[in-house]
């Protein structure tokens, strides 16, 4: 039975995630490398909500030329074949170690020059990735998004930049967007809103940023839950700030692709959900199974919770009302 269904997702993986109260959330791919582009499509994905770019970047003695870097873009976009590529501007540090960028030893490297302050540090690579994104726009729908921006100041620093690049190489204007993963760009989501074309909340690091506990740590990796409600009460207020400025928000950390996670995300008014390959047919098969009312209804109610464990009660309760319709054995099989 359990073959039957994921059998049933892969044959319905193209259609569309619309609720039963038809409303419409676009599911995309999280990917890093060219070869995985091609795949996300044919796994249903309806474009690429992260690019790890920083694949380019690693495993090698020295950092990817312009040309290299527009030959891997455009490459994807050619397997996409219309479908919005975005790209994820270089986010090396924290736990990814490039030897040749010779960056000194940091007692805390998740609170050191990382992603987006790693490209102010070293403008040589961020304008050289920022000339083959621009190049390879030209051969289809491409958008950017900086990581690990915490202040304004730091998104209108990375945007005069990508102007300069822009203007530099007469390049037509691309959506700019920016990643969501620290407490302060939360609580500034309404003045960074002015200045971004898009938000996309990174689950992961906003997880362990917001609860203090290292996702890798050995002992408190367990406990670092993003469906803990103050997590969710993050993502809440980004949707909430972006909505007032007429953004749009995605997902593109590992809560996209569960299951209770997508559902709440989607009840909090989160639009795009971007995942790991493997999951998008049975995330859209799932979503295309409730109605928006009962999943705004399950995230109302996790935001009230105390914890990620009484959250998981309150599903249940929810689950036992009348009005629901959940499918609660698919979900648990999944």
């Amino acid at each position: 039975a359990w073959q039957a269904a994921r059998e049933a997702e892969r044959l319905a993986c193209y259609q569309p995630a619309i609720t039963t109260d038809g409303q419409r959330i676009e599911v995309v791919a999280n990917i890093g490398n060219a070869v995985e582009a091609e795949q996300a499509v044919n796994a249903g994905a309806e474009g690429i909500g992260l690019l790890r770019s920083e694949f380019l970047f690693l495993q090698r003695a020295e950092p990817p030329s312009e040309d290299e870097q527009f030959a891997a873009y455009s490459a994807m976009t050619r397997a996409l074949n219309g479908l919005p590529l975005i790209i994820r501007t270089l986010d090396i540090g924290g736990d990814k170690e490039v030897p040749y960028l010779s960056m000194p030893a940091e007692a805390n490297p998740f609170l050191g020059v990382r992603g987006i302050r790693l490209c102010f540090a070293r403008p040589d690579l961020f304008n050289t990735q920022l000339r083959a994104i621009y190049r390879a726009a030209s051969t289809g729908p491409v958008k950017i998004m900086f990581p690990m921006i915490a202040t304004v100041e730091e998104l209108l620093t990375a945007r005069d930049m990508a102007e300069a690049v822009r203007v530099e190489l007469n390049a037509p204007k691309v959506d700019i967007g920016i990643m969501i993963e620290v407490p302060s760009a939360v609580l500034m989501a309404a003045e960074l809103a002015q200045h971004a074309d898009f938000f996309s909340v990174g689950t992961n690091d906003l997880t362990q940023y917001t609860l203090a506990m290292d996702r890798l740590h050995p002992s408190l990796a367990r406990q670092a839950d993003a469906l803990h409600p103050a997590v969710l009460r993050m993502i809440d207020l980004t949707v909430k700030a972006a909505k007032a400025a007429g953004r749009w928000v995605g997902v593109c950390g590992g809560m996209a692709g569960d299951p209770k996670g997508a559902a709440i995300l989607a009840g909090l008014g989160v639009a795009e959900l971007s995942m790991s390959i493997p999951s998008v047919a049975a995330i859209k098969a799932r979503l295309r199974k409730q109605s928006m009312v009962d999943m705004q209804a399950l995230a109302q109610r996790a935001l009230a919770c105390r914890n990620a464990a009484s959250m998981c009660w309150q599903v249940m309760q929810l689950r036992r009302s009348s009005s629901c319709r959940w499918r609660w054995r698919d979900w648990m099989t999944r």
